[in-house]
């Protein structure tokens, strides 16, 4: 963590959509400033895919004597053959994330096209777009993920509203969620997976394995992995593993999926990549948590009365994906922001709440109710996938105000129960104003705060509804 430089540097910035925000700090303001760790980037990202893909990490307990080390390339043999012996051709998918995220798949996904057609060609491969319930990705917006993979292979997103679409997984433990996948991952023989390991405020950690466990998904899964019943588990908590029944289903689902293979990556908080991993998803997991944690994780001090929290591209995007940033605040081990503070988040919103079915309800459940503690209430007595959104929004607006500065979308924000404001001056005033205009108030900026877990001390959070 740094200080604002002694007398106050007149003029500060925050990301915004692909752009930056520059903004004014008033006298009586007290900044500081926390960023997350530095790692040295990726200055040659395909030759580093190549290594993790010639490395691949083995299955966790796997016996250390063993010399054969099974590639990629060896496995789409190994299934091409095996299909073969059945009177029949193998296929394969490669799961990628959609826009929110920004995995460098135009570079991730081709590589592992080139391992693959050692015994699967391109004609038999699929990449399916986890969306989950956002959105369908356009043409072009295929084109700006996957480069020229598009006119190399089929692309196609996943469909998470037609149960014609989806494949019967059974009941997933510990809490019996209805586990559906689509039909096409289920069927392949081969299923592998692309993602960026940072924490996640149910998963702990997202990655491979929650792109085709979550986004790849049906909607009873996805409505019941997010519902009231995750959230008030105390386990269920942002960079938790251990003892998060959220993870633990993801993985079982994925498990159950056919899900054989990751290739993910970490990215600093400019969305550069540090670390690089190939091979069994567990494995890569666990590989990838240790470094991102290293990176994210930062020390505080104190509580803050105000805190800046800075999003920029893709998450920005709309209010679904921005309004994460406050509620990550909210929910870090101890909450960075003090009860009754503010939390000011500048954000672009240049599609509103979102365009999804997901993000609709989001918006929905929080402009019908009538207070916060309304749609937790309602939440309680029935739940759509996208909701759980507005429930996290609202417990985070039970603690403190939230704020949205510069977005294009100013009366949705204000249907959405939160205060909205022209720029980040005006809404250091109004949150200025909230806290009862002290003689002096304490501000933390946080330049990427989806990409930062600032720590108090040692505090450790409960359940968000405890």
């Amino acid at each position: 963590m740094r200080n604002a430089p002694p007398g106050g540097a007149p003029y500060y910035r925050v990301p915004y959509g692909q752009e930056e925000l520059e903004f004014m700090l008033q006298p009586w303001f007290d900044l500081d400033i926390v960023e997350s760790g530095t790692a040295t980037p990726i200055t040659d990202l395909s030759a580093a895919v190549q290594a993790a893909l010639g490395g691949p990490l083995r299955p966790r307990g796997a016996a250390r004597w063993l010399k054969r080390v099974v590639v990629l390339a060896e496995m789409a043999d190994d299934v091409a053959a095996v299909a073969k012996g059945r009177g029949r051709e193998a296929r394969a998918v490669i799961a990628v994330t959609d826009l929110t995220r920004a995995s460098p798949d135009a570079v991730l996904v081709p590589a592992l096209l080139d391992e693959l057609n050692v015994g699967i060609p391109d004609e038999r491969i699929t990449v399916v777009v986890g969306v989950g319930l956002h959105r369908p990705t356009t043409d072009d917006e295929k084109r700006e993920k996957l480069g020229s993979v598009v006119d190399r292979v089929r692309v196609v997103d996943s469909n998470g509203r037609d149960p014609a679409m989806w494949a019967d997984l059974g009941t997933i433990p510990p809490y019996g969620v209805p586990g559906f996948t689509q039909k096409l991952v289920k069927e392949a023989d081969l299923v592998v997976a692309t993602g960026i390991v940072e924490p996640h405020q149910y998963a702990g950690y997202s990655g491979g394995r929650k792109t085709v466990a979550i986004g790849c998904a049906g909607e009873p899964t996805i409505t019941a992995t997010h519902g009231m019943r995750f959230l008030e588990d105390p386990g269920v908590r942002l960079a938790k593993i251990e003892g998060n029944p959220f993870h633990e289903t993801v993985r079982e689902i994925a498990r159950r999926a056919g899900l054989d293979f990751c290739l993910n990556v970490v990215t600093d908080d400019q969305e550069r990549v540090v670390a690089v991993a190939a091979g069994d998803p567990d494995a890569v997991l666990a590989e990838l948590v240790a470094k991102a944690a290293a990176l994210y994780t930062r020390p505080i001090a104190k509580q803050y009365d105000i805190v800046i929290a800075g999003v920029g591209h893709p998450k920005d995007t709309n209010l679904y994906q921005a309004s994460r940033a406050a509620t990550y605040l909210r929910f870090a081990p101890t909450p960075v922001v003090r009860e009754g503070g503010a939390i000011v988040i500048p954000a672009r919103l240049e599609e509103g709440a979102g365009e999804g079915p997901g993000e609709q309800r989001f918006l929905a459940a929080l402009e019908r109710a009538e207070s916060p503690a309304a749609v937790i209430e309602e939440a309680r007595r029935h739940f759509a996938g996208g909701e759980q959104r507005a429930v996290m929004v609202a417990l985070t607006l039970q603690w403190c105000q939230i704020i949205v500065a510069a977005s294009e979308a100013p009366e949705t924000v204000r249907l959405a129960k939160l205060r909205a404001a022209v720029d980040v001056e005006e809404a250091l005033d109004i949150a200025y104003e909230h806290i009862g205009r002290p003689p002096r108030a304490s501000v933390l900026l946080v330049p990427r705060a989806l990409h930062t877990l600032p720590v108090v001390g040692s505090g450790v959070a409960g359940s968000p509804l405890a």
